[in-house]
Order: structure tokens, then sequence, then C-alpha cells
């Protein structure tokens, strides 16, 4: 299930470092992390990962205790551009950007499970020895 905020008041950059801080874990350790956290950007984040939860029991896909944070993005929203007066009369821009955030949760996958074989690094000579072995054909 995923939440969405859009146009957040803060920097991209800012948010980001709160939302790299609960990347991976389970909803509840999440939102306790968020808690204790000295950053401007955790309650935001801490009330988008709880409206996620709270979608997926409304929507009967799972208790919000098992499911875990599958992704969290941190995107560019709307930029606000502002001038400041500078010398003689010039004017310098101010940027107040704002945030764009998205929240999908999941649940955990078994670890016991295989995942699908990982892709083997093909080498340059591997390369050219089978471009040779085509071409000898």
């Amino acid at each position: 299930m995923k939440a969405i905020l859009k146009n957040y008041r803060q920097s991209p950059r800012k948010v980001a470092l709160a939302a790299g801080l609960v990347r991976g874990k389970s909803v509840r350790d999440a939102v306790n992390q968020l808690a204790f956290t000295i950053k401007r950007a955790s309650s935001p984040v801490s009330d988008l990962i709880k409206s996620a939860a709270a979608n997926a029991t409304a929507q009967g896909i799972a208790d919000s205790g098992s499911l875990i944070i599958k992704e969290i993005r941190v995107d560019k929203g709307i930029v606000l551009k502002r001038m400041m007066p500078r010398a003689r009369g010039s004017g310098a821009r101010i940027n107040k950007r704002c945030s764009n955030l998205m929240v999908v949760l999941g649940e955990p996958t078994a670890k016991g499970k295989k995942s699908a074989p990982k892709a083997t690094k093909v080498t340059a000579k591997a390369k050219k020895t089978a471009k040779a072995e085509v071409t000898t054909k």
C-alpha cells in the first residue's frame, strides 16, 4: 500500500535524511525511530508512514504490525522563486524548495525462499571469444 505527500515545504535534501533512517524497517520500528529523531522532517515522514499503514488495514491487505517499508522516495517538488534586494538596486533570487514524498509498504519476504538467480558478469574477453565463435561458424 502506498501514501503520497505532495509539496511539503522543506528541501528534498533535508527530507531525504529522515527518509534514509527508516528505509527497509518495519512500520513500528520506523515510527519509533522518527519519534526520537531531531529533524523537522521526521514528523511528516512519520505521519505519512502511519497513513500508508492505515490505508493497508482499511483495504484489508494486512495488519500494520507485519508491514515493512519497501520503498520511501523523496523527489523534487515545486520551487517558489523569491527575490532579495542587494546592492545598487539589483536583486538576488532565493529558491524555496518543496518535496514530494512517497511511501510504499509491503509484507516482508520469507528468508528461506531462494530468489531468482543473479546474472553473471560478462567480461570483455568473454564477449570477444563469443563473437569470434559466432563469426567462424
